[in-house]
């Protein structure tokens, strides 16, 4: 199918990839300070439930007016894919420190491009670019080198985590090329205040089943807050800057914009829970960094030469 035409990088465009990226920052230190207090269930439920209190306004004063059955029974497709990707992604932390399990699941990013490259047609010029490639290859080997040389890497590893990090990856994709098929005419924000709702419900059902709710009543006040700012920022807000992006880019670039928070992330984990990068780290990670500036030079070529 061909996408709809699309912007190249404006103002709007690189504040929405600008906004997702610092949610996601600091979304996985939040989940890391929740595994201890709260099981994985009752913390997916609280936390989508904040998001879905925090959109439920716009909802009820504009959303109710552009709403229809369609969008109602297509949010149940991307809603599939965001409940899997959701549970083994918060699920993974409770294996894995965050740094470590955010760049697992950057794996994504390939995931994203044979989606892309199935379904829509104007993005597979991108992969006739040898920008593109070559920034690839330098995302990805550079997203080796910081894995393979984290000093704690047999330590904090498990089978189970990293199957779930390589579970999660999988649902991002099917989940980002999902929204961009399904909500390519929609408002980002009507769309998902839809898919929260009906996440929240998933998710409740999950973790009456699964987990332990009233942990909920056992929370100090910071733990409180931690649910709180990591529902607003990391899925609210972070879910609709990605959409705005999607809308007006594609889903293969901002997914390889999003390569940057494993790097980030190491720095914020760094200071919380003592996670340090090496030297060899911090080389691969510039190096990630150069291979994204080229994907994104690709794209913008791509558009040039239309």
């Amino acid at each position: 199918m061909k996408e709809p035409t699309r912007e190249t990088f404006t103002p709007t465009a690189i504040a929405a990839c600008a906004g997702f990226w610092m949610c996601w920052t600091i979304g996985p230190i939040y989940i890391k300070l929740l595994a201890g207090p709260l099981d994985v269930w009752t913390q997916n439920m609280a936390r989508y439930g904040v998001a879905c209190v925090f959109w439920l306004p716009f909802l009820v004063l504009y959303g109710r007016r552009t709403i229809t059955r369609s969008i109602l029974l297509k949010a149940l497709i991307p809603t599939g894919f965001n409940l899997v990707m959701q549970c083994c992604w918060a699920g993974a932390f409770y294996y894995e420190q965050p740094a470590f399990m955010v760049l697992l699941s950057r794996t994504s990013v390939l995931w994203v491009g044979l989606f892309s490259l199935v379904f829509f047609a104007d993005e597979r010029r991108l992969f006739k670019s040898p920008f593109f490639w070559t920034g690839a290859v330098m995302a990805l080997t550079g997203l080796a080198g910081v894995i393979i040389n984290n000093p704690r890497f047999e330590l904090t590893t498990t089978w189970t985590g990293i199957a779930l990090a390589m579970g999660a990856s999988l649902a991002w994709a099917a989940y980002a090329v999902s929204v961009k098929i399904v909500f390519k005419h929609v408002d980002s924000r009507v769309s998902f205040s839809v898919i929260t709702i009906y996440t929240v419900i998933g998710l409740s059902v999950l973790a009456a089943l699964f987990g332990r709710p009233s942990g909920l009543l056992e929370l100090s006040l910071n733990q409180v807050g931690y649910v709180v700012i990591s529902g607003i920022t990391a899925i609210a807000l972070a879910h609709v800057f990605f959409y705005a992006a999607i809308h007006r880019i594609g889903a293969t670039i901002p997914s390889m914009i999003n390569l940057l928070t494993p790097f980030t992330v190491l720095l914020l984990s760094g200071v919380v829970f003592d996670e340090l990068l090496t030297g060899l780290q911090w080389v691969f990670g510039i190096t990630l960094i150069v291979g994204i500036a080229l994907s994104i030079r690709a794209q913008k070529t791509v558009k040039l030469s239309e």
